[in-house]
């Protein structure tokens, strides 16, 4: 789509205002072509400009000597003022001026440098960061393990044959699309070589649970290859950082995290395919009591938003090598319904969808518990220490029991919420009741639902169900 910039020149005659213009135009065929004004103000006001016949035939010429671009210019007449129209269209190649290369998204006029020159002028050339061949590795320096973890995988899925996965590993990485002539490509190194940072930098996840956000409590960075890495990130976070309730139906053990581990599980994938790597920051994963954030550096596409990604789009990985090998192995779905799936999953495991944060070159997304599933240092649930909060107790009690057990399971349900631990004798001081009375009151309690008992009489808790 073609994008319109308006400039108020009465006068192209300056030096100045032909450099302004020819950044514009150079900024345009960068990007996907656009159309600029001259002699418009940027409310579309009509200013005109003086000498328009000149300047008909001067632009041409010095725009395809300096930008060695060819441009349409037309000479419109709007209120009686002459306005100049230049039509660029996108340009195969990259152009530069004066040695600088700047680039148009949206309403933004980007002067590019450091990686974000290299990948531009990496997708202009045909080529993805993560298709670049790479020097001093061969296949013989790649991991066996790795190979194993994606062999396990790619069976599980059954998105490759078993006849694919006997080839031997050069060829198994040909059919991949690993290789570039007999060079590995950089996405081969990242995911089966077993320390792929000797060449690329912050080639790892780095997880930290925090108190608050200038109070990290303790951290673990995981290594290797990328196939390592998927395989081990998510146990770690589900067995150190998070941890369960429990509860028992009858004799099974019911484990609730506060997020749903598939959910999570393909956040930290997509994370990983759409890394910018070449930045060499790692993924970063930070936890909290009540939330769980992961964020990677990224380059977007053009005019790509958060409300973007959050509805139906195109499947555009920054790293598509990585993204196919990921795929095969059954890590990811295709065609961009990773963050759709992540959403579905949130709400059918009873929490909200995360939330986004976009940044020109890196994006957050945060999980969010619900308050009765905040998560505390130790690995606690807190919710079950004190407590629902604000809990409306049930308005009638079931017809068929005494007169005064609405009246003492009310006092338990307010006790329990107190002191989830509470005993039993406790319970009868408090109540002024019998042992035996007590015991029947919990009984007939968990049979109707309103409570139930976690773990064992010693050691385990209370839980407050309805």
């Amino acid at each position: 789509m073609a994008i319109n910039i308006r400039f108020c020149w009465a006068s192209f005659a300056c030096q100045k205002s032909f450099s302004k213009t020819r950044i514009g135009l150079r900024r345009f065929a960068n990007a996907q072509g656009g159309v600029l004004y001259i002699g418009k103000r940027d409310d579309g006001s009509v200013c005109g400009v003086a000498d328009s016949k000149k300047l008909m035939e001067d632009i041409p010429n010095k725009v395809r000597d300096a930008l060695g671009l060819i441009v349409d210019v037309d000479l419109i007449t709007e209120n009686g003022l002459d306005v100049i129209k230049i039509t660029v269209e996108e340009n195969p190649y990259p152009v530069n001026y004066k040695g600088e290369y700047h680039y148009r998204t949206g309403s933004t006029k980007q002067l590019l440098q450091g990686s974000a020159l290299t990948n531009f002028l990496l997708r202009k050339t045909g080529k993805n960061w993560d298709s670049v061949p790479l020097e001093n590795v061969n296949v013989d320096d790649l991991d066996k393990e790795s190979f194993d973890i994606f062999h396990r995988e790619a069976i599980r899925s059954g998105r490759m044959s078993k006849d694919d996965l006997k080839l031997s590993n050069q060829d198994l990485l040909e059919k991949l699309n690993l290789l570039d002539g007999t060079m590995l490509k950089r996405a081969a190194v990242l995911l089966f070589h077993r320390n792929p940072e000797k060449w690329i930098t912050g080639s790892f996840v780095k997880i930290g649970f925090f108190e608050t956000d200038a109070d990290l409590r303790y951290q673990d960075e995981v290594h290797g290859s990328l196939m390592i890495q998927a395989d081990r990130v998510i146990d770690l976070l589900y067995t150190k950082y998070l941890t369960a309730e429990i509860s028992y139906d009858n004799i099974t053990r019911i484990e609730h995290y506060p997020f749903p581990k598939d959910a999570v599980r393909e956040a930290v994938f997509n994370a990983l395919i759409h890394q910018d790597f070449s930045v060499g920051v790692p993924v970063q994963i930070s936890v909290y009591k009540d939330k769980l954030y992961i964020s990677n550096d990224c380059v977007f596409p053009a005019n790509w938003t958060a409300e973007t990604l959050m509805q139906k789009h195109r499947s555009l990985p920054h790293n598509p090598d990585i993204a196919n090998t990921f795929f095969r192995a059954g890590f990811i779905e295709s065609w961009g319904r990773g963050i759709e799936k992540i959403c579905n999953l949130c709400k059918e495991y009873g929490i909200a969808e995360p939330e986004y944060t976009v940044h020109p070159n890196d994006i957050m997304m945060m999980f969010k518990a619900n308050d009765t599933e905040v998560i505390n240092e130790a690995g606690e649930n807190e919710s079950s220490k004190s407590g629902p909060k604000n809990k409306k107790w049930p308005e009638k009690w079931p017809e068929k029991w005494p007169e005064k057990w609405p009246e003492k399971a009310e006092q338990i349900i307010n006790a329990v919420s107190e002191d989830n631990k509470i005993t039993i004798a406790k319970l009868e001081e408090m109540l002024d009741i019998g042992h035996t009375t007590v015991k029947k009151i919990l009984s007939e309690m968990q049979t109707e639902g309103y409570i139930r008992r976690v773990g064992a009489d010693k050691g385990g808790h209370w839980e407050i169900v309805k």
